[in-house]
């Protein structure tokens, strides 16, 4: 199933594995079949080479059998998963600078000292944070069967003929194909938090755990010194509540409590393979008086180790262990340990009879036996993991925060009508109900089940501290957040589990952290934070932790503005908060609530983290991870590893390369009017043209896409059918699956036209990181998109005038936008000067057409009401493989 047309098919894996699956299709699925799907195949490269005489493939798919429909589109959506595998494998994207060793050498070329980037990183936090936001199509089995290739794939590419199991290569790699091909794609029942948090937590365990210690000892080798844990990753899943009526204070604890137990699991590993590995005799070598004390009170009294002080120390340390894992999941680690123990009270503890062994070994010889190895990636597992694996964020919507202190209030009989306050007197009395020490809550009161599962959730957050340390819990985001009062009110929440204690200074165990997502909200940003740091409370806040976090949203902003007026705004925010949190004296940390899609704040994490503004990094930076982003960035450790240092580079780069003395002040003058202009396009379409929802549902498989079971959040956040009121991922998702991709584009265009200066905007692009990367993300979604495939899914709107009327603004939309990009960046096609991610585009558009064809006429017989289970089997079988296609679709 893999072309030989060399200027499309660059990558010799893809032909490989497009061999492979051709292969096992003829074994399982028959030659009639493949043959049939084979002849689409090469039909739509043809036509996609633009060939004279190549066949139309629109009659070939309709003469298909709804089971030949299934068979085909599996098939084509294999095909792409595993050249995304193919893709994968190459790594991150040649970049300057996308190593640390790079990164080190391009600042030490800008006068920039190894020791100022050491100075740095002892204050500096980077942080993916898993989320579970649903845009991942594939079953976990799909993705293990995946990897288990890579794995074989990354053997091949060493030269081995065997795998490490003793199987030959080819043959084994058929052999996951093959299960690839006979797996259910779909899940048949929808995700439960609980599901979700297993999947995050196979990415902790198989590649986090074991990449983030070689990482350090990689940097400890370029750097000089030891670095501390700056890169530590995060989770949402299971204390994400926003929208989401599934995640409760028991969907909390059983995250916390899985995370412990993975990570506790891990530890004891590494202990009992550490104690079969420090086989060392007193016999032989002198033991310090550290170890000996360790030995002797392990309670480890075998004959046979009565000379293996190492081991008989170890044998006490595993026992101990093992109390907090027993603690956490109530069962024996495997194999038990000999002795019983008293739990670690904390992860310092346990790192402390680590550290004396590590010095006891590096006491002998040249020093190399505790310092490096498995002890010594333990030791940083430890300090980055600590006995909770992940800091999990909690999160709720403002509009909840209101209600329920709202009710506390009038139960307490402080305040009978708090939703009436102005701004400034609500904050005057949560500020002074923060002040004092009594409690709003009575535990003989009737609260709605609004409130008491709000007070449940902070309550349990206070015993995960207790349990699992203060890391597990360190940030409560505030979704929808408009003002200082939004900030308190979670305070006062935090206030009734002990995790807010009054005082000068107060105290606060957990971080109130606003997240600004609409335009709106954007825009007030700066202001709300100036009006935050005016409070004593919250500045003497700040300054005991040494920095405050801010989130901004990027699919919210995009969903309400558009693309450019959403990137323009964050960037303007950005800037603006550096300015008052310099003002105030503390640390910004900027936490990027980014997705897949270029609509969502997707594209290159390294070129948009070195285009933040000046000041606004600083080495602390936190970015979410959800989705089919997680598969494609950590679904191998190859690939995690380039993607993590990346990250870590390019954190470096914007926080200490120096930037351009010239002043920009015409740049962004002209970006607030192209951004102004964009703005009245795209809020002219969606939200002010009359049928607009009724178009886009009825053109995109919205509908279906909330049927397929891939999240335990609903897709909307009511029963409204308003654009407002639709979730961001699945508005961006359908607008991807029809490939008009209008969240990453529409109004850009018309902005661009209108200020018509051709001279400043290639002046820009040249010189002004931030519109570069914007204008780069811009034409991998105008590569993407296809104005022909969407006029197909038009024709499922039943009304013609409301089509003909919206969907030609949409394509001129798109033609001014293309045309325009081509004509400030001198190509004369898209993407001429990005090879790399252009033959990636080209490989898959003859591959993506077919679906696109499938799928609007498989959506034209549901729609009709047809009940055959194939079709509906069919249309969610297509959304998946054209995902897999799209790559960054959701």
């Amino acid at each position: 199933m893999a072309s030989s047309e060399p200027n499309i098919v660059q990558n010799p894996d893809v032909r490989y594995l497009g061999r492979l699956l051709g292969d096992v299709i003829r074994v399982y699925g028959g030659d009639e079949l493949f043959q049939r799907i084979e002849h689409i195949r090469s039909a739509s490269v043809s036509r996609h080479r633009g060939l004279a005489g190549a066949e139309a493939i629109d009659p070939d798919l309709d003469a298909l059998s709804l089971d030949d429909t299934l068979s085909f589109v599996r098939g084509f959506m294999l095909l792409s998963m595993l050249a995304n595998l193919a893709e994968d494998r190459q790594g991150v994207a040649a970049e300057p600078g996308a190593t640390l060793a790079e990164a080190i050498d391009t600042l030490g070329r800008e006068n920039v000292s190894v020791e100022q980037v050491v100075a740095l990183l002892r204050e500096a936090l980077i942080a993916p944070v898993l989320t579970a936001h649903p845009t991942e199509v594939r079953r976990k089995s799909m993705i293990d069967h995946r990897n288990r290739i890579a794995e074989l794939m990354r053997e091949r590419g060493e030269g081995q003929t065997e795998s490490k199991e003793g199987d030959l290569i080819e043959p084994a790699i058929i052999r996951q194909i093959a299960l690839l091909w006979q797996t259910r794609p779909l899940r048949r029942d929808r995700l439960y938090v609980a599901d979700e948090v297993e999947t995050a937590l196979t990415y902790f365990r198989d590649i986090f755990l074991p990449v983030l210690p070689i990482l350090y000892a990689r940097w400890e080798r370029v750097l000089g010194c030891r670095p501390p844990s700056f890169l530590r990753p995060g989770s949402w899943i299971g204390g994400d509540r926003d929208g989401n009526p599934f995640v409760d204070a028991q969907s909390l604890r059983s995250a916390l409590a899985r995370a412990a137990e993975t990570i506790l699991d891990h530890y004891l590993s590494e202990v009992h393979q550490l104690g079969a590995e420090l086989s060392i005799s007193s016999d032989l070598v002198e033991v310090t008086p550290g170890v000996e004390t360790l030995a002797a009170l392990s309670g480890d009294d075998a004959p046979a180790r009565a000379d293996e002080p190492y081991r008989r120390a170890l044998s006490g340390i595993y026992a101990r262990l093992a109390a907090n894992f027993r603690a956490v999941s109530g069962r024996d680690p495997s194999p038990a340990p000999r002795t019983r123990a008293e739990a670690y009270p904390d992860p310092v503890t346990f790192r402390g009879d680590l550290a004396e062994i590590a010095r006891a070994l590096n006491a002998e010889g040249d020093g190399r036996l505790g310092s490096s190895g498995r002890l010594g990636r333990l030791i940083r597992s430890v300090e980055t993991f600590g006995f909770h694996l992940a800091s999990l964020d909690l999160r709720q919507n403002a509009e909840v925060h209101e209600r329920v202190v709202a009710e506390l209030l009038r139960t307490a009989g402080v305040e009978q009508d708090y939703a009436q306050l102005s701004e400034a007197d609500r904050i005057d009395l949560l500020r002074r109900e923060l002040g004092g020490t009594r409690l709003l809550g009575n535990p003989f009161a009737t609260y709605s089940e609004e409130t008491q599962s709000e007070l449940d959730i902070v309550r349990a957050a206070a015993e995960a501290h207790r349990l699992y340390g203060a890391e597990a819990i360190t940030t409560y985001i505030i979704s929808k957040a408009e003002g200082v009062s939004d900030l308190l009110e979670v305070n006062i929440l935090l206030k009734e589990a002990g995790l807010w204690r009054a005082g000068d200074p107060p105290q606060a165990a957990i971080m109130a952290v606003p997240l600004f997502e609409t335009i709106g909200d954007l825009e007030k940003a700066p202001d709300v934070m100036r009006d935050w740091f005016g409070l004593p409370e919250a500045m003497a806040l700040a300054r005991s932790r040494g920095h405050q976090e801010v989130m901004v949203g990027y699919s919210d902003s995009n969903k309400d503005g558009g693309y450019l007026t959403s990137v323009w705004n964050l960037h303007k925010a950005s800037r603006m908060l550096a300015e008052v949190f310099e003002q105030a004296g503390t640390a910004l940390q900027i936490f990027h609530g980014r997705g897949g899609a270029v609509g969502r704040g997707g594209g290159s994490s390294f070129a948009a983290i070195r285009a933040q503004p000046k000041g606004t990094v600083q080495g602390r930076i936190r970015i979410t991870e959800q989705g089919e982003v997680i598969a494609a960035k950590y679904g191998t450790r190859e690939s995690a590893m380039a993607n993590l240092e990346a990250m870590t580079s390019a954190s470096l780069l914007a926080s200490l390369e120096p930037r351009s003395a010239r002043r920009r002040d015409r740049f962004y003058g002209a970006m607030e009017s192209i951004s102004q202009e964009a703005f009245r396009a795209y809020r002219e379409l969606v939200y002010e043209s009359e049928g607009f929802s009724t178009f886009f549902r009825q053109m995109t498989p919205i509908a279906e896409i909330a049927g397929l079971k891939i999240g335990s959040r609903p897709a909307s956040r009511t029963r409204s059918e308003r654009i407002e009121d639709l979730r961001a991922i699945p508005w961006v998702f359908s607008w991807s699956q029809a490939r008009v991709m209008l969240p990453g584009w529409y109004g850009v265009g018309q902005g661009l036209d209108a200020f018509g200066d051709i001279g400043l905007l290639r002046e820009m692009t040249e010189a002004w990181p931030f519109f570069r990367t914007t204008l780069q993300n811009l034409e991998m979604v105008l590569a993407k998109s296809d104005m022909g495939i969407a006029a197909r899914y038009a024709e499922l709107v039943e009304d013609a005038a409301l089509r003909d009327a919206i969907f030609t603004r949409i394509r001129d939309g798109w033609h001014r936008t293309h045309d325009c990009l081509l004509a400030m960046t001198g190509e004369s096609r898209l993407l001429e000067n990005n090879p790399q991610l252009d033959a990636s585009i080209r490989l898959r558009l003859p591959y993506i057409e077919p679906l696109n064809l499938l799928q609007v006429e498989l959506l034209k017989r549901h729609r009709a009401g047809e009940k055959d289970p194939r079709i509906r089997e069919g249309i969610q079988l297509s959304i998946n493989a054209v995902a897999t296609a799209l790559r960054n679709s959701g």
